[in-house]
């Protein structure tokens, strides 16, 4: 009896030791949560790009990582009910993709860390006062594209062009921004803006047959409607023998004939670093947004055969990658 009473105790101190020596690992034990305005290849990429980096920083979902994902299927209700749910489970860190996500997250908390993506202007959309360190709980990376490169490639797809059409949500923010640019320096261009609203997705293909007549190419940015629903703007083109020129290189391989843009790949591990730093300790009100320098040309002459025009050679070998 006595042994056995020495064994038990033996035994006890054991698993107590084992107790108090796997407590340090929970206690490191990190949780990220991600939401996007909606699924579309470039938001994947962003979502895919940060898991990624995240990993490389050490922090991995399953082993020392908490990692939950949520879309709001292009609802902005249901980013903001995320948004809330998310909040309420006090995550190191909320990663929001788009900016109607990013909006509806920076509206529900003023405490738990934020690092929105692929928001094209954060400042416009009032998610940071600026782009140097905010103060606030907020950081992020920013998808803003150089207008002027995005006319200089329009007018290489369709050298004869007056009439841009744009197919944008009016909702989005950052949709919008890129309409009053526009205004502006297309005439400079030579060029004039036509616009063509779809406040969802469902009203992407019905915009663009309005624009049938009314224009010589169709731009379109990274807008989360029309880029959700690509493949229905790719048909008005291929129909009506009207170019589309992109922002998003994606959307090169859904159809279009060219895009300059970003790798959304690599904005999202940049958002990944991000992150990192701020698990590891640093505050998000310290850390300044960021932008990606980096652009990439696609190009697809198949597409542009479809839709009436032929690239010159010299636009096909400059392309990081031609789509066949």
């Amino acid at each position: 009896m006595l042994i056995g009473k020495k064994h038990f105790l033996t035994v006890g101190a054991l698993a107590l030791a084992a107790v108090i020596h796997a407590a340090p690992a929970v206690a490191q034990q990190k949780s990220v949560a991600v939401t996007a305005i909606v699924e579309h290849p470039a938001l994947d990429a962003v979502r895919d790009g940060v898991q990624e980096a995240l990993k490389q920083a050490g922090f991995e979902s399953g082993k020392n990582l908490r990692w939950q994902y949520q879309s709001a299927q292009g609802n902005p209700g249901t980013a903001g009910q995320i948004a809330r749910k998310f909040v309420g489970d006090r995550p190191d860190a909320i990663v929001a993709i788009a900016t109607p996500s990013a909006q509806a997250v920076v509206a529900a908390t003023k405490d738990v860390p934020v690092v929105y993506s692929a928001v094209t202007d954060p400042v416009a959309a009032q998610l940071v006062p600026g782009m140097q360190p905010s103060g606030t709980n907020v950081t992020g990376v920013s998808d803003l594209l150089a207008l002027d490169k995005q006319i200089n490639l329009i007018k290489q797809v369709v050298p004869q062009a007056k009439r841009v059409g744009m197919v944008y949500n009016p909702g989005e923010a950052n949709s919008v921004v890129v309409v009053k640019q526009l205004q502006e320096l297309l005439p400079k261009a030579g060029l004039t803006l036509v616009e063509a609203a779809a406040p969802r997705s469902v009203d992407v293909a019905s915009a663009a047959r309005s624009l049938i007549g009314k224009v010589d190419v169709i731009y379109t940015n990274t807008d989360n409607n029309v880029v959700s629903a690509y493949e229905s703007l790719v048909k008005v083109g291929n129909d009506a023998k009207i170019p589309l020129v992109a922002s998003d290189t994606d959307s090169v391989k859904r159809g279009a004939i060219a895009a300059l843009g970003i790798n959304y790949r690599d904005l999202g591990m940049q958002t990944g670093r991000m992150v990192a730093r701020i698990l590891k300790g640093e505050k998000p009100g310290a850390i300044a947004s960021e932008t990606s320098s980096k652009l990439e040309l696609y190009v697809n002459p198949g597409a542009a055969a479809k839709q009436g025009v032929t690239l010159s050679d010299s636009l096909v070998k400059s392309a990081a990658q031609v789509i066949k």
